[in-house]
């Protein structure tokens, strides 16, 4: 019998403005599903790609050619044997605390599925610890739905709600120190024989930490834990899919990630651009917080925009997305945080586009306002309205763009658009160039960005969530030679 709280035991050691939507004759879209995986669990985020007529813009509207290659995941022989043995096994368990947003819990979550496969242990329900930045205290189920949870991975890893009473008492081995990608081989030696002599194993702060190059079956363990098990709440979908529709009512839509919070200008050691007074503010403030800065510290600002590694402003998405062939009437969805400078950081993008939203934009008087404190179900609104939209921009990297980059991969390859940035810089910079050849270039430079399939070319490690191709996703070249 399962008692008490796993929460307990590892702690005790806006309101929105009148809608613009309001009085909307909101057209029903029938819908389809991603696909299924080999069970038959599917994702439930709808996929809403457009497929009627396209008055303006419609180049920009193409997706790009998937070459045939859908999900795919067929475990080895001793992969499934190997899944009678761990579903037996009552004598390992471990917990796992996860860290930061909701998308880098998410990438946590299914890395401590994926270790606790490694060390055919129980895995315990992981604890989303409280964020001090946004005082979010969500539990797991109150963001993922936590039954299809556990069926999604009835056949690979034993998911409990919390610890049994055989094991209440156990004190549990606590490691906070493993280290970046760790292998499966450092996993083993370092952990089995602790959470076989103690029962319990508590880990902490795995962002990153398990390798991105593992055997074929634990990657396709990957994926089926990113792109099946771990669907969100269905108040979530809910509320999340009615946005979706709403956007999609007038036609395809465009979601931008746009990273202008004041926390990523200050992470990033680049400056906003809005004016010497905004520059000067997060000059200023890096230098009474300089361990905000992540990486690159020697770097100066002039460098780091040079080398492409600065957030896009307001100005720069614009440019980019005309240059791409975005109509002026395309309507575009704005996931993010406050913009350091309110309006103001926006008013480039919107005076171009004018059918600019957000959630709270679409969203009726009263749907957001019990979430109001909940970053973690925002942050989850803004992922899948994004999902389901026809094209998809990040304005800098991060887990949420690397994680829809890979759900829209697997769910048939939706265009992706990954702007160039260091290719691209000196052709803003050069205010001589006619704009017909400003938009040649641009396209050009962008022609292999737009979310194909990118095929391994090399030995390097790649995160499967974020490139499934080859390892979850085959063409039908590769089933008719696997059979």
């Amino acid at each position: 019998m399962e008692i008490y709280s796993t929460h307990a035991l590892i702690f005790s050691q806006q309101n929105p403005s009148r809608s613009k939507f309001s009085g909307f004759n909101y057209a029903y879209i029938r819908s389809t599903r991603l696909g299924s995986d080999h069970n038959g669990s599917n994702n439930d985020i709808k996929d809403w790609t457009f497929k009627g007529n396209i008055s303006s813009g419609g180049e920009f509207w193409k997706q790009p050619d998937g070459m045939g290659y859908r999900a795919c995941l067929k475990f080895s022989e001793e992969y499934r044997t190997g899944s009678e043995v761990i579903l037996r096994n009552r004598g390992k368990y471990l917990l796992v605390v996860v860290s930061g947003g909701m998308n880098q819990q998410r990438n946590q979550i299914v890395d401590a599925v994926v270790i606790a496969r490694i060390l055919g242990a129980t895995l315990v329900v992981p604890v989303l610890q409280v964020n001090l930045i946004w005082g979010d205290e969500s539990e797991f189920s109150d963001i993922f739905d936590l039954a299809h949870f556990k069926r999604g991975l009835g056949n690979d890893v034993r998911v409990v709600s919390s610890l049994p009473s055989t094991h209440i008492m156990t004190r549990p081995v606590e490691e906070k120190r493993t280290p970046l990608n760790a292998s499966l081989d450092w996993i083993r030696s370092r952990y089995l024989k602790r959470i076989k002599r103690e029962g319990v194993l508590l880990l902490r702060g795995l962002d990153s930490r398990l390798s991105k190059d593992l055997p074929s079956d634990l990657q396709k363990l990957r994926c089926k834990v990113a792109f099946h098990a771990l669907k969100f709440a269905p108040r979530i979908l809910e509320l999340a899919n009615r946005l979706a529709e709403r956007m999609r009512s007038k036609g395809p839509y465009i979601a931008l990630h746009l990273r202008l919070e004041k926390d990523v200008w200050m992470r990033t050691g680049c400056l906003p651009g809005l004016s010497h007074e905004y520059d000067e503010m997060i000059n200023n403030e890096r230098k009474k917080r300089p361990e905000l800065l992540t990486a690159r510290s020697n770097m100066s600002y002039h460098d780091r925009k040079i080398f492409g590694l600065c957030p896009l402003n307001a100005v720069e998405v614009t440019r980019l997305l005309k240059a791409l062939g975005a109509a002026k009437d395309a309507r575009i969805y704005w996931a993010g945080g406050q913009p350091l400078g309110g309006k103001e950081a926006l008013l480039p993008l919107m005076t171009e586009f004018p059918y600019v939203y957000n959630k709270e934009d679409l969203a009726l008087p009263g749907e957001l306002e019990p979430f109001a404190k909940q970053a973690s179900f925002m942050a989850a609104i803004d992922y899948i309205v994004s999902v389901n939209s026809d094209v998809f921009m990040p304005s800098h990297g991060g887990n949420m763009g690397h994680t829809i980059q890979g759900q829209r991969a697997y769910g048939g390859h939706k265009k992706y658009i990954t702007p160039n940035k260091r290719q691209m810089l000196p052709y803003f910079l050069n205010s001589s160039l006619p704009e017909a050849e400003f938009n040649r270039i641009i396209r050009e430079l962008h022609s292999e960005s737009l979310g194909g399939p990118e095929l391994k070319t090399s030995k390097a490690e790649r995160d499967v969530t974020k490139y499934p191709v080859h390892e979850c996703m085959c063409n039908d070249s590769q089933a008719h030679s696997s059979v």
